[in-house]
């Protein structure tokens, strides 16, 4: 049984392309769930989540750790109701937001989870259930338990119901939600599958977050998108990699660029299972791959390295350098799904080789972020959605990224809202004024930069304010430098300006 994956508009129409008998999801020391069992999977669990009043376009936050469960409460939740999946490293206080701004109808975390976010679960009346894992009918299986009924929509998704919302951080303090419907996610995924050629002999090693639209899209439905089985490791960790790859007998994996080099460091004694298991190609994705590392790459693996171009409101993939064709290291490649254009400040599309901001329209881009009238009138333009992102196009449609229209710091792949910060920050007694900003890291791409203002006859170390930030969000948010000083640098009208802060403190 096959079909292209172009075709699907549906998340149940994307997982009916692999053989009921053939392997769609297994997981170290597993046995694999095929696709027979993971469609019946999510029927059970839709028939469940339906006795407990959730369906069509009902919110489900799902915090579970990486691995098989995770992806298949995905697949079950946003092909039934809305999946929001979150990072479970997050503090009450970023649960307690997300969940209110969401309108979460219920929570699904895993037998025996201490989370904060079932205090907050229970404080907000959110329904909890609970996933009991069953891992002897295959990697992922698992039963849903948990009180509470109502009415709801129920039955399959259609193409226009919410399948998948995420958070994306803005230059604002509220980071904003994206919603992506069936037909979004199903189409980008169709669209990966088709840059990268998947059939049903391959099998990705993910060991991509799972919370993450880099994970969720490239690393789990495009691959189902075509019949081809998935390992869902339990997360990155660079001492196991290729102890997985050696059971999961890869043939591509996808990471950030933190990962791959993390993976060449420890490749030099692991040259026995990368000849046994030789891959068809690698793929980067999330942040800009130093040209070096892909020629490393591509020499220490024998396969060619692709690097990749995504966002979240694009339900990821937007160009990608062709698998098959030039490759051209620093550049992401062609427009890979969506139509890719260049735009000036007044709205006119520019020609090869200016420079302008990136656009894109096409069937996997959001419609728009929800309930933010204002966020959407700057990011639309003629129907274009407005990356923030500055680049050229040459003649033959490559694509090349000259810098970040936004603020937004990109730690190693994990986006962050400076301001998001900055407003924690303003809540400690000793603070007067907080600027929080990125600054250049030579691993991580960027790290987290603040500059702070004390209020006049108070005291404040560094480990105090790291402490502070450390309580109330997730580790990758606090800063690793935290400068204090009389007053703020502003720009030439008198403005506070984030860009260009490290250059003028002199920390670039």
């Amino acid at each position: 049984m096959s079909m292209t994956p172009l075709r699907a508009n549906t998340l149940i129409e994307l997982i009916a392309a692999g053989a009921d008998a053939a392997p769609a999801l297994f997981a170290p020391g597993t046995p694999a769930l095929n696709y027979g069992s993971l469609r019946g999977l999510v029927a059970r669990t839709r028939a469940s989540l339906n006795g407990h009043g959730i369906g069509r376009n009902d919110r489900v936050a799902i915090v579970l750790p990486n691995g098989p469960e995770m992806a298949t409460a995905f697949i079950a939740m946003a092909s039934s109701a809305t999946a929001a999946p979150l990072n479970p490293s997050y503090r009450s206080d970023e649960f307690k937001f997300y969940f209110e701004d969401l309108r979460a109808k219920a929570l699904v975390v895993e037998a025996g989870s201490t989370s904060p976010a079932l205090e907050v679960a229970r404080e907000l009346g959110i329904r909890v259930l609970t996933l009991q894992p069953e891992p002897a009918q295959g990697a992922g299986s698992f039963a849903l338990v948990g009180d509470g009924h109502g009415p709801c929509v129920a039955g399959p998704a259609a193409p226009d119901d919410i399948a998948l919302i995420l958070h994306t951080s803005g230059t604002t303090s509220r980071p904003k939600i994206v919603p992506l419907t069936q037909r979004n996610v199903s189409v980008s995924a169709g669209n990966i599958a088709e840059a990268l050629a998947f059939t049903a002999t391959d099998c990705g090693l993910n060991i991509m977050p799972l919370f993450h639209i880099h994970g969720l899209m490239a690393g789990v439905l495009a691959p189902l998108s075509a019949g081809s089985k998935v390992f869902c490791t339990p997360g990155f960790n660079a001492l196991r990699f290729f102890a997985w790859m050696d059971e999961a007998k890869p043939t591509w994996f996808t990471a950030v660029p933190t990962m791959h080099q993390a993976i060449l460091s420890r490749a030099a004694g692991n040259r026995d299972i990368i000849k046994q298991h030789p891959l068809r190609f690698m793929r980067s994705s999330s942040s800009s791959m130093p040209p070096q590392v892909i020629a490393e790459m591509e020499q220490t693996f024998g396969a060619p390295l692709i690097e990749a171009y995504g966002m979240t409101e694009a339900a990821h993939q937007m160009a990608s350098n062709p698998l098959r064709g030039k490759r051209i290291p620093g550049s992401v490649g062609l427009a890979a799904g969506p139509q890719v254009a260049l735009m000036n400040e007044a709205g006119l599309l520019l020609k090869p080789g200016e420079t302008g901001e990136i656009v894109i329209r096409g069937a996997n881009v959001t419609s728009g972020y929800e309930a933010n009238p204002q966020a959407n009138a700057s990011a639309f333009t003629n129907g274009w959605f407005r990356t923030g992102d500055q680049g050229t196009i040459d003649d033959e449609g490559y694509i090349s990224l000259t810098g970040r229209l936004k603020e937004i710091i990109n730690r190693g792949g994990e986006k962050i809202s400076p301001r998001e910060v900055d407003e924690v920050l303003m809540d400690h007694p000793s603070v007067r004024q907080a600027v929080v900003f990125g600054v250049k890291h030579d691993k991580l791409g960027e790290d987290v930069a603040v500059v702070i203002v004390l209020r006049e006859g108070t005291s404040a170390t560094e480990t105090d304010i790291r402490q502070f930030v450390s309580a109330r969000l997730a580790p990758y948010k606090v800063p690793r430098k935290v400068l204090f000083m009389e007053q703020i640098p502003l720009g030439a009208t008198g403005k506070l300006q984030r860009i260009g802060l490290a250059a003028k403190l002199g920390l670039e």
